[in-house]
C-alpha cells in the first residue's frame, strides 16, 4: 500500500508555522544585521556563474585565488572559451578539482556564447518568466537550484531563495523545515512563505546568523535572539542537543559584510572583472 503524504490540513498548518517563524526571523535578525537590502549586482552575471563553479567543494580563499588567476591570464570570456582545456586547468588549479571545473567552465561558457550570440549579455535573465529563467540556468552544466537562485536574487533582484548549508541549518533548527529536508525541497518550502521583497533580507540574515551564531556543529545559543521560537533550543536547554558556551571577552567588531562576501567569502575587486570586450 502506497504511503500517504500529509493531509491538506497538516500542510496548511505547517505552512502557517513556517510563515510565523519567517516573520520572527525577519524582525529579530533584521534588527541584528541592520535589515540588508539588495542594491544591485556587484559582478557581471557570467562572472557570477564562473565564481560559483570555482567555489564548489573548496574554501573561499582557494576560489578567490583561482578567479584572480583567471582574470590575470585572460582578458575576456572568448579567450577563456578558446583556451586549451589543460591550460585552463593549470590556471585555476588553486581552486581545487581543476580537471572537472575547467571542463565545466568551458561547457557553461559555450552555452552562454550560443544563447547570447557571442555578446555574453545575460540581461534577458532579468525579464524572462521566473520559472523559465530558473530552468535555463539549471540546464547549464554544474548549475543547480542554489546557484540558479543566487544568480536570480543577487544578480537581478528577482524573488528566488538560495538555500545553502547555513540557511538550511538555521531554518531546520528553528523548525521551519522538517529534519533531513532535501535542499531542492527546502527551496520550495521557504519560497512559498516569503514575500518577493523578503527573500533577499531573509537569505542574508540567516546566512550571517549561521556563520556568526548558529554554527555547526554547536550553536552559540546564548547569543541568539531566536531561542524562544527555536525548536533546537528546547532540546539544547534540556541537555538533549549540543550548544557552545558564549565566548569570553568582547566580540570582534569588524567591518560590515556584504553579499559578495556572504556568497564567495571575499569582496570582488572594483576593476579587473572579465568583460565580453576588454575595452568595456
Amino acid at each position: 500500500m502506497a504511503r500517504r503524504g500529509p493531509s491538506p490540513q497538516k500542510r496548511a498548518a505547517d505552512r502557517r508555522k513556517r510563515r510565523r517563524l519567517a516573520a520572527v526571523v525577519l524582525e529579530r535578525l533584521g534588527e541584528r544585521y541592520e535589515r540588508p537590502a539588495w542594491a544591485g549586482p556587484r559582478v557581471d552575471t557570467v562572472s557570477e556563474l564562473i565564481l560559483t563553479i570555482l567555489s564548489q567543494n573548496t574554501a573561499d580563499t582557494n576560489s578567490f585565488r583561482a578567479f584572480t588567476a583567471l582574470r590575470q591570464r585572460y582578458s575576456n570570456w572568448d579567450e577563456v572559451l578558446a583556451a586549451p582545456t589543460d591550460e585552463l586547468e593549470d590556471v585555476i588549479r588553486p581552486g581545487g578539482l581543476a580537471p572537472t571545473k575547467s571542463r565545466r567552465i568551458q561547457h557553461v561558457l559555450a552555452e552562454v556564447h550560443e544563447a547570447t550570440a557571442g555578446t555574453w549579455d545575460l540581461s534577458f535573465l532579468g525579464t524572462m518568466p521566473l520559472e523559465e529563467t530558473r530552468e535555463w540556468l539549471i540546464s547549464l552544466p554544474g548549475i543547480g537550484r542554489k546557484t540558479a537562485s543566487i544568480i536570480l536574487l543577487f544578480g537581478f533582484g528577482r524573488p528566488a531563495m538560495p538555500v545553502d548549508t547555513h540557511v538550511h541549518r538555521v531554518t531546520t533548527r528553528l523548525g521551519m523545515l522538517p529534519p533531513r529536508t532535501p535542499l531542492a525541497r527546502a527551496h520550495d518550502l521557504l519560497e512559498e512563505v516569503l514575500e518577493p521583497d523578503e527573500m533577499y533580507p531573509f537569505h542574508v540574515e540567516t546566512i550571517r546568523h549561521g556563520r556568526d551564531t548558529c554554527r555547526a556543529p554547536r550553536p552559540i545559543c546564548g547569543l541568539c535572539p531566536l531561542t524562544d521560537a527555536c525548536a533546537y533550543y528546547v532540546l539544547a536547554a534540556k541537555g538533549k542537543a549540543p550548544m557552545a558556551p558564549v565566548p569570553k571577552g568582547p566580540a570582534e567588531d569588524g567591518p560590515p559584510r556584504y553579499h559578495d562576501q556572504l556568497i564567495h567569502g571575499w569582496m570582488p575587486p572594483h576593476r579587473g572583472v572579465i568583460r565580453a570586450d576588454p575595452s568595456d
